[in-house]
């Protein structure tokens, strides 16, 4: 390496060291930014309600005027009435559901638990209850603490949000009618329902006439029905209605260990009705308004777990955003999704939809026939990736984890299968370096012949005839590396949103889906790009590259010039990894540690079959034969015959 090289290095990775540290943001700037997302959605929300602040302050000018006469004709207003007044001036037909009791229904399945809250009829709080977040406490999908979550409709020229009114409960099944919990299991499911109701009277409401939230619930799925209802609401709604707009903000919760990697993989996907699945950034803060555009589906997805709204027919010109929170706290991201739901007032009775609130996992998706395990990150869309991932990983990873086995030693067997297949193409990698190898004493003659750059065509043309006698094909090395690269790249995607893993121990890690740590930076310390902790299996990951870099050096390249610098790059390229890897996945650090252990027995193995000797006589003989000049040869002749070069028969 020489003095050049080592200054490039050195300014490379001092130009990063101090990109990240000039360009992290400031706690200011994250409260800047978290303020300017929260001004964004007030400012979306008061154009869509223009019309109707104008239509209630016009309402609200005239009740004050009538409240100015009744005062001036000595009629006396109590502060009740007050409130009342001002309730229907702002809701209309709805204002007697503006207060009620503060209460709370409960529902638990074999595999959820989940509340009602009766102000908004809204689920809230969903507890997983196979799974527990990092530090062992329960994970909650769709928390209340930062929920919102409710419909708006026009309703004489009002704006009405149902996020802030009072439902009543309905007991659609009989035997647990009163019930405020209500426990299903197995394959059964129970419905319950929550009703908004209009005024009737002062303080009453009409039971004919509602609007609906009927749950129903499953013993067995992760996913609940989730039906709107609407019940003589022709003479209440706005005749001129055309859609329901469902607003649904949230602000999701860490789960889990590696908050850096939990961000990256959190975002909204969703699916276009005829059209593939598609997602806002995963790493920088986006918005979409997909106007004229029909969806089946919208998902707030985090590493491992989904939240994913589904319409039996269509959302309508959804607007949805995604805003990076502060890293203190447990908060990652503010989801924001604005939904338009087709509606009639003359022709609509029921809107049926459902909501999947669990785990992001491949089986468990795909049966619902819906695209929603396109959200699991299997290898950038491209298909040879998927392949691997889908007909390969996963169902090594299902057979095996269903039998109770330790995720280290599935790990172990899939290295041991991929191996295995691979094993012809590591074989034919081997003895084509071989050949070069052997032949590598002839192309020195060559190059003694054509010392001049002036010759280099010469050189090139002499080379390739020495392969072509000895029938050495000078790719065959090239190719099979390239074709286990798609097989590195799958892996890589798909390892640390691999559900299988997530807090699955082995050895010292505790999570292979999330890094590895023998020891943590006291006092806060951090490296630049490196981390505050030490990745034991990352660590062993890059020895074992960077010995596979000397062997691969010895077996591949004695037979080839190398450019300057390329040594230094070889090498250079496992330290970089060490500092990707140190906060990745431990589960694919182990992996690729397995797979060069392997690599290492493979070529013990090759060495031991392959007879230099007998190789070296087999390709002088080949070198004796006639041999059909390639098309490759014959454009090369042409090019030198054009330059006015001597041309070998």
């Amino acid at each position: 390496m020489n003095k050049n090289t080592i200054i490039g290095i050195v300014l490379i990775f001092g130009i990063f060291i101090a990109y990240s540290y000039f360009m992290t943001p400031s706690k200011e700037e994250l409260a800047r930014k978290q303020q300017r997302a929260d001004s964004l959605a007030l400012v979306m929300k008061e154009r869509r309600d223009s019309a109707a602040v104008i239509e209630a302050s016009r309402i609200a000018l005239q009740e004050m005027q009538q409240t100015q006469e009744m005062e001036k004709r000595g009629e006396v207003i109590d502060s009740a009435s007050m409130i009342q007044l001002e309730l229907k001036d702002e809701l209309g037909q709805f204002s007697n559901a503006a207060s009620g009791e503060k209460k709370y229904y409960t529902v638990e399945t074999d595999l959820l638990k989940l509340r009602i809250n009766a102000k908004g009829g809204r689920l809230e709080n969903i507890e997983l209850k196979n799974y527990k977040t990092w530090e062992g406490n329960p994970t909650i999908l769709m928390n209340s603490d930062s929920l919102h979550f409710g419909l708006s409709f026009f309703s004489g020229n009002r704006l009405i949000n149902t996020e802030r009114l009072y439902f009543q409960p309905f007991w659609v099944e009989m035997n647990q009618h009163g019930l405020d919990s209500i426990y299903v299991s197995g394959q059964d499911s129970i419905r319950f329902a929550m009703r908004l109701y209009p005024n009737a009277g002062e303080s009453g409401y009409d039971p004919e006439k509602y609007v609906e939230y009927l749950f129903t619930f499953y013993g067995d799925k992760y996913m609940v029905g989730y039906q709107l209802n609407f019940q003589g609401m022709s003479n209440v709604m706005d005749a001129s209605t055309n859609y329901l707009i469902l607003n649904w903000k949230e602000n999701l919760t860490r789960e889990e260990k590696s908050l850096k990697m939990e961000r990256m993989n959190t975002t909204v996907y969703y699916k276009y009705l005829e059209d593939k699945v598609d997602y806002l950034s995963e790493t920088e803060d986006d918005e979409k308004f997909l106007k004229n555009e029909k969806i089946r589906w919208v998902s707030f997805k985090q590493q491992f777990f989904l939240t994913t709204l589904i319409a039996d027919t269509y959302f309508a010109e959804p607007k949805i955003q995604t805003v990076t929170l502060p890293f203190e706290g447990n908060y990652l991201k503010s989801m924001y999704a604005e939904i338009g739901i087709p509606f009639s007032v003359t022709d609509t009775r029921a809107i049926p939809m459902r909501l999947y609130v669990g785990p992001n996992k491949y089986y468990t998706l795909r049966k619902y026939h819906l695209d929603m395990e396109k959200q699991i990150p299997l290898g950038w869309s491209f298909f040879l990736m998927a392949w691997i991932n889908q007909y390969a990983v996963i169902p090594i990873f299902t057979f095996f984890g269903n039998l109770g086995w330790n995720y280290g030693i599935i790990i172990l067997i899939l290295t041991v299968m991929l191996k295995i297949v691979l094993f012809p193409i590591a074989y034919k990698t081997y003895k084509s370096s071989a050949k070069m190898r052997v032949l590598k004493p002839d192309i020195d003659e060559i190059s003694k012949k054509f010392p001049d750059k002036k010759d280099a065509m010469k050189k090139q043309q002499a080379t390739m005839d020495l392969y072509k006698k000895a029938g050495v094909n000078p790719l065959a090395g090239c190719v099979p590396m390239l074709l286990q690269f798609p097989i590195l790249i799958a892996l890589f995607r798909f390892f640390p949103s691999s559900i299988e893993l997530r807090q699955q121990p082995f050895l010292w890690a505790t999570d292979l889906s999330s890094y590895d740590s023998i020891w943590t930076f006291p006092n806060g310390f951090s490296i630049p790009f490196y981390g505050d902790h030490v990745s034991l299996f990352a660590i062993l990951m890059t020895l074992s590259s960077i010995l596979y870099t000397k062997v691969n050096e010895q077996m591949m390249m004695s037979s080839q010039q190398q450019m300057p610098g390329m040594k230094t790059m070889m090498y250079l390229m496992p330290v970089m990894f060490l500092f990707w890897f140190n906060d990745y996945s431990s589960g694919l650090s182990y992996y690729y540690l397995l797979a060069n252990v392997f690599t290492f027995v493979q070529i013990f193995l090759i060495r031991r079959t392959i007879d230099e000797k007998k190789l070296h006589a087999q390709i002088e003989a080949n070198k004796k034969k006639i041999t059909k000049k390639s098309g490759f040869q014959k454009r090369l002749e042409d090019m030198a015959k054009k330059r006015g070069m001597p041309v070998k028969k």
